[in-house]
């Protein structure tokens, strides 16, 4: 646990106690505070209760009495609407943030010799495969790499600082809006398009709130900008007018003239200092198929480096790398087929960069639609079936009659089975792809239940499963 006693001898309340909220208010006692924690989940606040913490009901607590509110990154902020607990803090000029920037403000009050390196990274794809690659990486180099944020551990509960630490956390755009002072050493914006609008209120809102990753950097960070999409580009473009800062652009669809690069599966450092160098062959990393991860292969050996990790040892530790789960996974093989799964592409544009690593396969999606599939039709001749779950089934179908073979499963385990029957029939290598391109919150709790269910179904295939 990290201790943070920025609210030493103050109250501070906690709104939402599930991991990253109950994290913090440990880490707030620990560092001489008082907690005041709420949830409106009766079995959310169980669970606090038998780990000792201090409950109180915010919606007849006296709000002159915190010095701040911890929020949810899950509890809107400003769209569709304030949530209550934020109207209450603001009507009590109550200071709103998250967990985030409670280990921010732990960092910056930490002495020389006990300050870690921080790592940040955000973006509407990529940003888990990114942090753990960036983690792997350092680790593989001999670095005390921590993981965390919004994947793995909430920051708070990850391991006491010391300078010789590298924290490596990846951010949402929940996570974002509610922090001030991070001050990254390395930053890291993979890519922009359309999502969470409903909680950013426009693309302006959304974007801006990944912006915030690079506010508090300064001469000697760096900050690694993709640049295969218009927000990306205009981003680098106004931060390098400002040139306060080192700045890597990356990108996984064109040569760069200055940053790193993949083309073609070959990982490219083009930099002032070593001119253009290939630095891996990465079609040999079976974890870091297609073009989606040579951008995060980009991005992370930018980083890395940034920390000054060797071109040799940044190399090695790229191409040793596992993978995560529900991230273009490969969960096994059955006769003739593959069977991926990429429970984790929960938008559009995650599933495009899945359906774009094979010339053809048999795709299961659905959930819940976040948007339309139109604008993957260039992919539609590439999908040898579908299988359709979950509310956007109906839509799903319509859109594909007349260019793909679809039909609506409806569950999971039905799709599966039919999947694997067409793909097994065919007679040829095939892929079955899981990438759902929707929520799942019709069918299951979180696309890791989601990715399970599907492990579970895909390993009931086998005979004797």
């Amino acid at each position: 646990m990290i201790p943070v006693a920025a609210f030493a001898d103050r109250t501070v309340a906690i709104f939402g106690l599930a991991r990253s909220g109950l994290a913090a208010a440990h880490a707030l006692i620990a560092g001489g505070a008082k907690v005041a924690c709420w949830d409106e989940n009766p079995a959310a606040r169980a669970v606090a209760a038998a780990e000792g913490l201090t409950l109180a009901d915010l919606t007849t607590a006296d709000w002159s009495d915190f010095a701040a509110l911890v929020l949810s990154p899950g509890v809107p902020l400003t769209h569709p609407k304030p949530h209550w607990t934020v109207e209450r803090a603001q009507a009590a000029k109550v200071e709103v943030i998250g967990d985030i920037e409670l280990f921010a403000r732990a960092v910056a009050e930490a002495p020389d010799h006990k300050r870690p390196a921080v790592v940040a990274v955000t973006g509407t794809n990529g940003k888990s495969t990114t942090t753990a690659l960036i983690t792997h990486v350092l680790r593989e180099a001999g670095r005390d790499a921590r993981m965390g944020g919004n994947i793995g551990w909430g920051v708070l509960g990850l391991e006491p600082m010391h300078g010789g630490a590298a924290y490596v956390l990846e951010l949402s755009s929940y996570q974002l809006d509610l922090t001030s002072s991070l001050h990254p050493k390395a930053a890291i914006i993979l890519n922009i398009s359309p999502d969470h609008l409903d909680r950013h209120g426009d693309i302006e809102g959304y974007a801006g709130a990944k912006r915030r990753i690079l506010m508090n950097q300064g001469k000697g960070d760096t900050a690694v900008i993709g640049v295969d999409d218009v927000w990306g580009q205009r981003i680098c473009t106004e931060i390098t007018a400002a040139n306060r800062r080192t700045i890597w652009p990356i990108s996984a669809r064109k040569a760069l003239s200055r940053g790193v690069y993949g083309l073609e599966g070959r990982l490219y450092d083009a930099t002032c200092e070593r001119g253009v160098a290939e630095i891996a062959d990465l079609t040999l990393a079976r974890s870091l198929p297609g073009r989606h991860n040579w951008q995060n292969a980009a991005a992370a050996f930018a980083a890395v480096r940034a920390l000054g990790v060797s071109v040799e040892d940044a190399a090695r530790g790229l191409m040793s790398f596992p993978g995560l789960a529900h991230r273009m996974e490969t969960i096994g093989t059955l006769g003739n087929v593959r069977f991926v799964n990429d429970s984790k592409a929960t938008n559009i544009d995650a599933a495009r960069q899945a359906m774009s690593s094979y010339p053809r396969f048999y795709w299961i999606a659905g959930g819940r639609p976040k948007s339309g599939i139109g604008c993957l039709a260039d992919l539609f001749p590439a999908i040898a079936g579908a299988y359709l779950i979950g509310e956007a089934a109906p839509q799903f179908a319509r859109a594909l009659e007349g260019h793909a073979p679809a039909q609506i499963s409806g569950t999971l385990e039905a799709a599966v089975a039919a999947a694997y029957a067409d793909a097994a029939a065919s007679g040829e290598e095939a892929v079955v792809l899981f990438s759902p391109a929707c929520a799942s919150f019709d069918q299951y709790t979180d696309f890791e239940a989601r990715g399970e269910a599907f492990r579970a179904a895909v390993h009931g295939l086998a005979p004797g499963g």
